[in-house]
């Protein structure tokens, strides 16, 4: 089992340019290692971290697109891996936290902790789909990751995190949506 914010870090050691689209607990730790204009986060909305990464990287092929979800939140929209499937956007990564719990809203156990989030990826037709469960092996493999042809899927078994302080005025501010924009207007 891995620490979600080691994760985390790895990651930020390989984003460059990317879209990087984050929900609740990741998305507060996301802030905290790598705070820039291309961060977009969904908070408020429980399981679309998916459905708003999907429709970034539809509208934006030129760029890639980093989901950092949460098992409990992809529960609540599964239908989105069917339509990520179909699609099929080669610039869409999903990294899904899975600590088998609803962690942002106070830690309540997922109803079924067993749940194979790669294999159900994989049934809705994502071909790239990967279990990680070591942080080296995930330390390893993401750079080639978020360089190959997509969709692709992660499921990372992380420990349930503590509950981080979440500023949502400042996750929400005009002034980070307008940085958003601005960045994505530049082509950065």
């Amino acid at each position: 089992m891995m620490n979600r914010m080691e994760c985390l870090r790895v990651l930020a050691d390989h984003v460059t340019d990317e879209i990087v689209v984050a929900t609740y607990s990741s998305g507060t730790d996301w802030l905290a290692i790598f705070d820039r204009p291309l961060n977009y986060f969904a908070f408020g909305a429980m399981g679309l971290a998916s459905s708003h990464g999907l429709g970034l990287a539809l509208a934006r092929p030129d760029k890639r697109v980093i989901v950092l979800d949460g098992d409990g939140s992809l529960l609540m929209n599964l239908g989105t891996l069917v339509t990520i499937g179909a699609v099929a956007p080669e610039n869409f990564i999903h990294l899904v936290g899975h600590n088998g719990s609803y962690e942002a809203n106070g830690g309540a156990p997922l109803p079924n902790n067993d749940v194979d989030f790669a294999g159900v990826a994989r049934a809705a037709g994502i071909k790239s789909c990967h279990t990680f469960t070591e942080i080296d092996r995930f330390a390893a493999e993401i750079g080639g990751l978020l360089k190959a042809k997509g969709p692709i899927f992660c499921d990372l078994v992380v420990a349930q995190g503590p509950l981080s302080h979440r500023d949502y005025s400042d996750m929400y501010a005009p002034a980070r949506r307008e940085a958003f924009r601005a960045a994505l207007d530049a082509g950065a």
